[in-house]
């Protein structure tokens, strides 16, 4: 489960900013809402979370960071020497910020052991690299890295819990690649449950990740999980009595552009093909549609609901840019729900999502306070905050929908026009 998540330096998130999971000492919906650890610093944490913001606030940055901060993980291994992160986008507006290194760290507890593993880095080169692991309360610095810019090199040091070749992962790690990569490459069991975190256990959905409909498909061809399915999709559609996929054999046509040359070759070959069909019954008659003759709604709900029934199973951490696109409000507040209900949710999955529907703010049993976050632009140098509503300490019945349209916690877009305004 995510504990913390920490970036400075990325996009228009100058100044280091954190999200945190842990809950707070509220007790409301503790039971539901939260997830015990059996860890003293951090008793609980949160099994949601939901930011606020205008559009351009950063919202979608900081969930690009963590993104980012995965590709490094999982990819920086395979890089060829020399190589650069030409993705890395520090912040650019002022001139110092530009020059600095960008900074990612991650707090999750796995298996009952807090993980604390964080990199900085620049374009060229990892800077520094390091992790702490608490089986107790003492924390265990099993590797520490930094370059050290006088000898051009970079300088290791190892705490005696870490087992294994560390001298020879030492050894194969380039400037431009983890040593965590590199370890685990190298067949590293102990470093293995960190870098498995970024691969395995956490899910992140994004304009640069989208929602791909072959999970659902492949979920729709067995038949307990096509019933769940179906039976979540009612919601959105109560004329939806089945759901049917179909594979048939069809000629596939690939369109190939040799950029060099600028020679186009095209070629088909006859596939398996996946058809999903939607059974609707009326009291007038019943009919069958094609995938795509459904709302984008109705398509958004299916490509979501095999993931997430997926990931409460398995106890994952799923990360959703925009979780409302398409949907009903009262859709989201179902979706949001079964990471609540622990009859449904018995992986102890989570779920962290932007989004800019106000009226989730004051769903009844929806949110706890310290789930509630926001994300600012500051007007005079276009850097992103981001911060809890629990700092505007606010009464346990308060109207957060209203008060957040009224400017109390800030995270609006700034109209010029006042008469654009919302008023109440």
């Amino acid at each position: 489960m995510l504990v913390e998540f920490r970036i400075k330096n990325f996009r228009s998130l100058r100044d280091e900013q954190v999200l945190s999971l842990v809950a707070s000492t509220d007790k409301t919906l503790l039971d539901t809402h939260t997830l015990s650890t059996g860890v003293k610093a951090a008793p609980h944490v949160l099994k949601s979370a939901v930011v606020y913001g205008a559009n351009a606030s950063g919202k979608s940055n900081l969930i690009k960071a963590l993104q980012y901060m995965r590709s490094v993980v999982l990819e920086s291994a395979a890089l060829q020497p020399g190589q650069t992160f030409d993705r890395l986008h520090p912040f650019k507006l002022d001139a110092t910020s530009a020059s600095l290194p960008t900074e990612f760290e991650v707090t999750f507890i796995l298996d009952g052991v807090r993980y604390q593993y964080g990199f900085a880095m620049n374009v060229q080169r990892i800077v520094s690299e390091q992790l702490l692991v608490y089986k107790t309360f003492k924390p265990q610095r099993w590797f520490e890295r930094h370059f050290n810019a006088e000898s051009g090199k970079d300088v290791y040091e190892f705490g005696p819990s870490l087992k294994g070749a560390k001298n020879l992962w030492e050894g194969a790690t380039r400037p431009n690649a983890l040593f965590l990569s590199v370890a685990v490459q190298l067949n590293s069991e102990a470093l293995r449950p960190v870098f498995d975190w970024f691969a395995k256990r956490l899910v992140i959905f994004n304009e640069q990740s989208p929602l791909s409909p072959q999970f659902s498909v492949q979920m729709l061809k067995q038949e307990v999980q096509r019933k769940t399915i179906c039976e979540f999709l009612r919601a959105a559609d109560i004329s939806i009595s089945d759901i049917e996929v179909a594979t048939k054999q069809a000629m596939v046509h690939t369109i190939h552009f040799d950029l060099p040359t600028g020679k186009r070759e095209e070629t088909a070959s006859e596939q398996a093909v996946d058809e999903v069909k939607f059974h609707h019954i009326t009291e007038h008659g019943k009919a069958v549609f094609d995938l795509m003759d459904e709302s984008s709604g109705t398509r958004n709900l299916l490509f979501l609901t095999g993931p997430i029934l997926d990931i409460l199973g398995k106890g994952l951490t799923l990360v959703v840019d925009e979780l409302d696109t398409s949907l009903h409000t009262l859709l989201v507040q179902a979706l949001i729900r079964l990471f609540h209900w622990p009859e449904v949710n018995t992986g102890g999955a989570q779920l962290i999502f932007t989004t800019h529907d106000t009226s989730l703010l004051d769903a009844y049993g929806l949110f706890r306070r310290d789930q509630i976050w926001f994300v600012e632009k500051k007007r005079s140098d276009q850097s992103s905050s981001l911060y809890p509503l629990l700092d505007f300490s606010p009464r346990k019945n308060e109207a957060l929908e209203r008060g957040y349209l009224q400017g109390r916690y800030g995270a609006l877009p700034f109209l010029r026009n006042p008469d654009l305004r919302v008023k109440h």
